[in-house]
């Protein structure tokens, strides 16, 4: 039978290793990592990322990193540019390249396309003495720490530090670049991280889709309003255009007896809850959530209640708010 104990065993060395390996990368930067920054704030073109074998996979999360947090990047196969993908490296370009040892043999027509045409060139090893960070214009040097096999040959603590020493950059950039949510969200549009820097602007129905009438509107129109346009609820203006209140279905029932002859004004929950346009759909969420509703109305502060939209809970979870 495998001996569970050991696999833990195993787990917890391996990520102690790691994790040691990550602070002695973070106790070891200097000049060299600030030089990088500058070097890739200054660059007018994009930044090109290169590795191979696991430090090419490194390379591609790296570049995918920078690319969603502001600094326009991607990823090139070292043995793919000796073969045409040069061209896409060019004049106001960086390169940054990973290598655990420095002396990979199909960087070789990359670096030296990099010192042909001066492009900057930022370097990754863990050799000081190497081929590539002698010749980079920028080295950054990976503390030796060997790799978690024990024998030296499968990459784990050498890309863990690749991919830490990438994160660290990318948000180095980010910071001095003022990155905020917002860009960060018009970088990632789908999935949950779109979702949850969504904002009610984004979600909300407008214009003729409001359901709103008059403070003297007879509940027979109102009742008529409600089920067109769907929302279960219908906001009630004042006579200035402003949100004075909401009937839903709870009055409804208040009022049964008699309904039909009153008017909207006269059913209606005064100074219903609302929300601003630009607050964090998530926000509105947490808002109808609290308050057991599925509705809110929202207003342009700058106006005090003018209603601009209504978000629905329905709208929310469908973008993958929750």
């Amino acid at each position: 039978m495998p001996d569970s104990a050991q696999f833990l065993t195993t787990a917890r060395r391996v990520i102690g290793e790691e994790a040691a390996a990550l602070t002695a990368l973070g106790e070891g930067l200097g000049p060299s990592f600030a030089a990088a920054v500058q070097t890739l704030l200054a660059a007018k073109g994009r930044v090109i990322v290169s590795g191979m074998g696991k430090s090419g996979h490194i390379a591609r999360k790296i570049a995918a990193t920078f690319s969603s947090t502001g600094t326009p990047a991607h990823f090139v196969h070292p043995a793919e540019a000796s073969h045409g993908d040069m061209g896409m490296m060019a004049k106001g370009d960086v390169v940054i390249v990973l290598s655990n040892s420095g002396e990979t043999p199909e960087l070789a027509d990359l670096v030296s396309y990099t010192r042909r045409f001066r492009i900057p060139l930022i370097g990754v090893a863990a050799r000081e003495d190497s081929t590539l960070l002698t010749q980079s214009d920028v080295a950054i040097v990976l503390p030796q720490r060997g790799e978690a096999c024990g024998t030296g040959i499968v990459p784990t603590i050498s890309t863990t530090m690749m991919l830490a020493l990438g994160d660290a950059l990318a948000i180095a950039l980010m910071e001095q670049r003022q990155f905020t949510p917002d860009n960060f969200r018009d970088f990632h549009p789908g999935g949950r991280l779109g979702a949850r820097l969504s904002r009610v602007r984004d979600l909300m129905h407008q214009g003729e889709a409001i359901p709103l009438v008059g403070h003297h509107t007879p509940m027979s129109d109102a009742l008529l309003t409600i089920s067109q346009k769907g929302f279960g609820v219908v906001g009630v203006l004042d006579a200035d255009g402003q949100l004075a209140g909401i009937v839903t279905d709870g009055d409804l029932r208040r009022h049964m007896a008699g309904l039909l002859e009153q008017t909207a004004g006269t059913v209606m929950t005064a100074d219903p809850r609302t929300i601003g346009p630009d607050v964090l759909a998530e926000e509105a969420v947490a808002v109808m959530y609290e308050r057991k509703i599925t509705c809110l109305f929202v207003v342009d502060p700058a106006t005090s209640r003018r209603v601009v939209g209504i978000l629905h809970i329905h709208d929310c979870l469908r973008a993958g708010v929750v």
